[in-house]
């Protein structure tokens, strides 16, 4: 199965609907599980923060540039490739909605997560509580993300011990990517290792998302910088501008 990119930003995105991805995960894993796709696949997002970093030409620029897989994780992205690509993007694959179509899928094919990431605790809960919403799914191993690189080699033993199918890491950007890029070699076995930002603090249960009409308008940024104005709303004031120029700029088929 093979899927169609263009340029949003000036980063190659993925044409691909959140049951198309998903779709595409189960398929890896099929071909995982059989010794046909010999590395694990890389799989990340694109918002207007990781816009403004990928230009900088720094650890997040390399690690993307070996993605196998990015999609549009901002309303921005999909608004902008509908004024300048005859082939837009389908809709918008934000990745607190898309575990659901994952979970879903893993449940029916009887798929392995494994969950790293996040402060001791936090990945546990978030497990449990996608559990609770999707009974039958498996999450093989949960581990926080405090570690040092001396443990990598380890922490990789364990999930393949694990015989997880995806692994989700959300160690927050640029380490999170960097991590799936300078492991996958030492993760065979695996079909998907998904970047996954905050996605277990969203579903530790202590964090609240945008309101719908917030998140269709593009200006989930914007709630989130008002719940944490000293560290988001100062990040935003710099990033926003930057990715504006490049989706009005470098976007096209």
């Amino acid at each position: 199965m093979s899927h169609t990119t263009i340029v949003v930003g000036g980063i190659a995105t993925a044409r691909l609907s959140r049951t198309e991805l998903a779709a595409r995960m189960a398929l890896d894993s099929q071909c995982a599980r059989t010794g046909l796709l010999k590395y694990p696949r890389v799989v990340s997002s694109s918002n207007g923060f990781v816009i403004a970093a990928y230009h900088r030409r720094g650890a997040l620029h390399d690690a993307l540039q070996q993605a196998d897989i990015i999609d549009a994780d901002g309303m921005p992205l999909v608004v902008a490739s509908r004024l300048f690509c005859e082939r837009p993007l389908a809709e918008r694959v934000a990745t607190t909605d898309f575990v659901h179509d994952a979970a879903e899928v893993a449940v029916r094919d009887g798929l392995n997560f494994y969950f790293l990431g996040a402060k001791p605790g936090v990945a546990e809960n978030a497990a449990d509580n996608l559990r609770r919403l999707h009974p039958g799914l498996s999450v093989v191993g949960v581990r926080h993300g405090y570690f040092s690189e001396s443990e990598v080699p380890g922490i990789c033993e364990e999930i393949r011990a694990s015989r997880a199918d995806v692994l989700w890491v959300g160690l927050g950007s640029p380490r999170q990517e960097t991590f799936a890029v300078d492991n996958r070699e030492h993760l065979r076995g695996l079909a998907w290792i998904r970047t996954c930002g905050g996605l277990f603090d969203h579903y530790d249960g202590t964090s609240r998302r945008a309101p719908a009409w917030m998140q269709t308008a593009g200006l989930e940024w914007l709630f989130r910088a008002s719940r944490e104005p000293v560290r988001l709303g100062i990040r935003y004031l710099w990033t926003n501008p930057i990715a504006v120029y490049h989706l009005v700029t470098n976007t096209h088929d």
